[in-house]
């Protein structure tokens, strides 16, 4: 019997209908990956697709705001000094009526006072500004914010102390706009 029951498993095993059984399980097998993959696909395309929009209108926003910026410079550039011009303005009429005034003045401390008074104006005007003037007389020399053209040896200052201010020095804030040109004290 055991022979025999041996020979009804071979058959078994090579019977025809088994093996389409074991076909058919594959083949739904296969067809399940194949829906899931497309459905994945699917999935994906819909991703990149809101991936992709999302970046077009990235970039977009990027390229508004870099042409922002560009005429924002530029007016900056163009109109920047609009209100200081402003402000010189009214210095500049003040220079035209003191010149019309002059003309039929002969004293000349009248002439001194409306030029000084004009000049402290302007003075004014631009310190509102932001200019600022550089110290010089007394102070110690230094390079970021003066210019040494003469060099004097002494005793009655310290070396490196500034004797004289030969051309007034300009800044604004931190920014330097003309060093101060300087007399210098040296060791004798």
């Amino acid at each position: 019997m055991s022979k025999k029951k041996n020979k009804d498993e071979l058959q078994e095993t090579n019977n025809p209908f088994n093996s389409d059984m074991d076909l058919d399980n594959n083949d739904t097998a296969e067809q399940t990956t194949v829906q899931d993959e497309s459905e994945n696909d699917l999935g994906l395309k819909e991703k990149y697709e809101q991936l992709n929009n999302q970046y077009v209108r990235l970039a977009a926003d990027f390229d508004n705001y870099r042409k922002r910026q560009a005429q924002e410079r530029e007016n900056l550039l163009k109109y920047g000094a609009e209100e200081t011009l402003k402000k010189l303005i009214e210095v500049l009429d003040n220079f035209d009526r003191a010149q019309k005034a002059i003309e039929n003045i002969e004293d000349c401390q009248q002439i001194k006072d409306s030029f000084n008074l004009v000049c402290n104006q302007l003075r004014d005007t631009l310190k509102k500004t932001g200019l600022e003037t550089i110290e010089t007389e007394g102070q110690e020399f230094n390079p970021n914010f003066h210019e040494a053209v003469m060099q004097t040896p002494t005793n009655e200052h310290e070396e490196g102390t500034i004797i004289a201010e030969l051309q007034k020095g300009y800044k604004i804030g931190d920014k330097v706009l003309r060093a101060s040109l300087v007399n210098v004290a040296t060791a004798e």
